[in-house]
């Protein structure tokens, strides 16, 4: 079942309070522009056939005329001939047929106002279309922008952060311990005496002197 009945229903329509007393606002304006969109096909296709009703309805008023041109022709040569009786008869036949002519003209203007009518519709109809869009496309951001911050709360509350942020504190445990143990394993240690230090620097000449010797003596074997 349609949200309207009928196209007076859609164009007296408020978009907002339909939308407003909806459950599921984004369904009910895909609902509405839908129902709409097809409205608007059919009174565009109802106008459609007016019009190619009009333009058969002049042909064949335009049938008429000749038909009557024809009777009146036909009422002179009788008339010529002194016929008065078929001149009448002839008169009565053309009359018939601007009769029938003046019909379908009246028909012909009752379809104007009803194309004029239509005419409105479509005007007012394609209004209410590009406000129900313009909704659509509030709503669809609306929407998008209400699930991206639940989605935020809830990775900022949820079990998940807080498990991620224990993880974080049990790593900087291990590197504090990492530290710890490389501190604690320079304690204890007593700084070099002056003595110590002037005794390796004279076990360091005599390595650098006893390595520039064993380069020599190869350097000559070598030579």
């Amino acid at each position: 079942m349609g949200i309207f009945s009928r196209t007076r229903d859609i164009i007296a329509a408020n978009v907002s309070d339909l939308l407003d007393k909806a459950e599921d606002p984004a369904k009910m304006v895909r609902l509405i522009i839908m129902e709409m969109e097809e409205t608007l096909v059919e009174v565009r296709a109802s106008a459609a056939r007016t019009i190619a009703d009009q333009k058969e309805m002049r042909r064949q008023i335009a049938k008429l005329e000749q038909v009557q041109s024809g009777w009146a022709e036909k009422a002179e040569l009788a008339l010529s001939k002194g016929r008065e009786d078929l001149a009448k008869a002839a008169l009565h036949e053309k009359q018939k047929a601007a009769d029938l002519a003046q019909q379908i003209g009246h028909e012909i203007d009752e379809m104007n106002d009803a194309l004029s009518a239509s005419e409105g519709d479509i005007t007012k109809l394609q209004a209410k279309l590009r406000e129900a869009r313009a909704r659509q496309n509030s709503i669809v951001t609306r929407m998008e922008s209400a699930s991206n911050r639940l989605r935020m709360r809830q990775m900022y509350a949820g079990a998940k952060v807080d498990e991620a942020f224990s993880r974080f504190d049990l790593l900087e445990r291990r590197v504090d311990l990492a530290e710890g143990r490389a501190e604690a394993a320079s304690l204890g240690a007593a700084p070099k005496t002056l003595d110590e230090e002037i005794a390796e620097l004279r076990t360091n000449d005599k390595v650098e002197a006893e390595l520039e010797a064993l380069k020599a003596r190869m350097d000559k074997q070598e030579g």
